[in-house]
Order: C-alpha cells, then structure tokens, then sequence
C-alpha cells in the first residue's frame, strides 16, 4: 500500500464527520447515520485503490452502501479489504455525549477477518502490556499484569467496560481487585484506541461487543504497538454457520491480533465527530467553516500522525446540509 493513501483514508473520515456532526444532540441517529454513510460512500470514489468492503453496514440487502461486498475506490492498484463504520457511536451522536467518530481502517486485500455481525468477547491494551494479558485469565490476573507492565500500583489502573447489565461480573471482578473503571454507554472502538495513549486515562478494556468494531479496534491496536484479543460469541444455529463459512469451526478458541489483521501492514483513520479523550470533535465556524481533528496510522512504519484541518464547505462536493435542510427536502419528496 502507498503511503499517500493513509491521507486519503483521513479524507473519508473527515467528510463523514463533517455531515453527520450537524445532527448532534438532536436525538436522530438515523438520519445521522445516514449523513455520514452517504457522504463517506461519495468520498471513496476518489481514492485511488481497488477496495472491497468486508466490514460495513451490512449485507447487500440490508445496506444500499457501503455494504459487505461493495467494491470502492477508482479501481487502481492497491488491492485492499475495507472495514467502515461511518459514524462510530450513533446513541453517543444522538445525545451530544464524548467518542462518537467516523472510522476506517484498511490493509492488503484478504487480511482482515470478516467478522458477522455478532458480539465478541474482547480484552485490549495498550504497547506496554502487549503480551502481558489473556482473554482466559481472571480479571484480577490481567489486572495485576497491566499494573506490572505499566509501573503502577493497580489501585492507579483504569479499565474500560460498556456499561451493559452483561458486564456486572466483570465490573464486580475489578473493584474487588482494587482497580478503577470507566463506565462507557457506547463506542467500545474508541475505548480501545484509548488504552494505547497515556493521556487518555485508560489501561485495559473488558467486555463484549460488536465483532466488526472488533476488528477495527484490531487494526488500530496493530498499528500504535498495542493488543486485542477477541473470541466470538454467536447466539444461535445461524451465526454458528456464519462462523463456519469463515472457517472457524471452534468458536471457543481466542483470536488474536494475527487472526484479526493479518500481515504487517494496516491503515487506520479516524476523525471526531463529538469531543473524546483523544480527539476533538467538529467545530462549526460560522456558516461556511468547520474544523475537524483527526488520528491516521500505519502498522508498517509505526507513524502516528494527528491532522487539524480547516476546511471551507463551499468549496466541497455536497457540502453537509443542516439538518432543518434535510427534513424540509424530505418533505418536499413525500
């Protein structure tokens, strides 16, 4: 993969933000989401590679893009997997809270797992304590390695959990052993970047969630030196067979970072959409001018690069409507 398409990665997530982060606070996550989907879709046809989208927003009829199998881009070389989700945190958008981003990550075509649409059981960390923790060890276990590894007393280490009825044993289990947590209501992919920056307040994440957002989570991990592990967690006979036309037959077995990216190369990108711990949200300027705050990575050169950009939104194809715009077209139509 060329290093100029990191940028062009960052450009797709910078366009989705900037037309979903109008409808924050405003309790419509649908229509948020949809901004966000249509305007990255628009943006892919720029770049210049030939994607295939294995992680998306669904299957071929359940999304009218961006869906699983969609191919992207202007159809040159690289050959690449795609993993999007367009507005990371819809809930999180809706009611104006932190961590909802738009997000891609990208590597060498038939490296990333294509995981169903199904939770998966997940433990992540940062570059201090890669190879210091496991999916199958106790909580008290993996705690007590990431205070080791992290040169801390483990009353000093934070884990983050959705904050979900399904994770009372696991938030019982850390303040036994003496830890802190950070309860998150949605945008488990955000908490897992968090726990490679120190900034963040953030050491470990717990818990299960979505299986793409774990694969996206992977890639970012693989970039910034970090570690996800995961295990898929299916419910009934039809996602046990969607395990198998993956080729996994044993779903009790842990997948690691190698599972989920494979190789050594994967980009990721992210923009904000609302204020996070580790990006900033988008900025309206007035009528015309938006400021947006980005993340970009490489695994294969380990750069990390935080972009600002200003950017004039009369000058941009199909610039973000507002959202009393939107509604009124909609009625226009009906």
């Amino acid at each position: 993969m060329d290093r100029e398409l990191a940028l062009e990665i960052a450009r797709v997530t910078e366009m989705a933000a900037l037309h979903c982060a109008r409808w924050m606070g405003r309790g419509r996550k649908m229509e948020a989401d949809d901004a966000a989907t249509t305007a990255m879709r628009q943006m892919f046809d720029t770049v210049n590679m030939d994607g295939v989208v294995v992680i998306g927003e669904g299957e071929m009829d359940e999304a009218p893009m961006l869906y699983i199998g969609e191919k992207l881009g202007t159809g040159s070389d690289p050959k690449v997997d795609v993993a999007v989700d367009p507005l990371e945190g819809t809930n999180i958008l809706a009611k104006g809270t932190w961590n909802a981003m738009s997000v891609v990550a990208v590597a060498p075509r038939g490296t990333l797992l294509h995981a169903p649409d199904m939770y998966m059981d997940k433990i992540a960390v940062g570059p201090r304590a890669k190879g210091k923790v496991h999916l199958d060890a106790t909580v008290e276990e993996n705690l007590r390695a990431v205070a080791k590894a992290t040169e801390k007393d483990i009353s000093d280490v934070v884990a983050v959990i959705l904050d979900r009825p399904r994770h009372e044993h696991i938030i019982e289990q850390v303040r036994a052993a003496g830890a802190r947590i950070r309860l998150i209501s949605d945008g488990d992919v955000a908490a897992a970047l968090n726990t490679a920056f120190e900034d963040t307040g953030v050491d470990i994440l717990f818990g299960s969630g979505g299986a793409p957002e774990g694969v996206l989570s992977a890639a970012a991990l693989k970039c910034l030196g970090g570690e996800m592990q995961g295990r898929l967690l299916p419910e009934d006979e039809a996602q046990l067979a969607r395990c198998r036309e993956m080729g996994i037959d044993d779903v009790t077995r842990v997948l690691y970072m190698d599972d989920l990216v494979q190789g050594d190369d994967a980009i990721f990108a992210a923009t904000g959409v609302t204020d996070g711990e580790l990006l900033r949200g988008v900025r309206m300027i007035g009528k015309s001018r938006a400021r947006t705050h980005s993340l970009v990575m490489r695994a294969k050169t380990g750069t990390v690069r935080f972009i600002e950009a200003l950017h004039d939104l009369t000058r941009k194809p199909g610039a973000p409507e507002t959202p009393q715009a939107s509604a009124a077209a909609h009625l226009l139509t009906k």
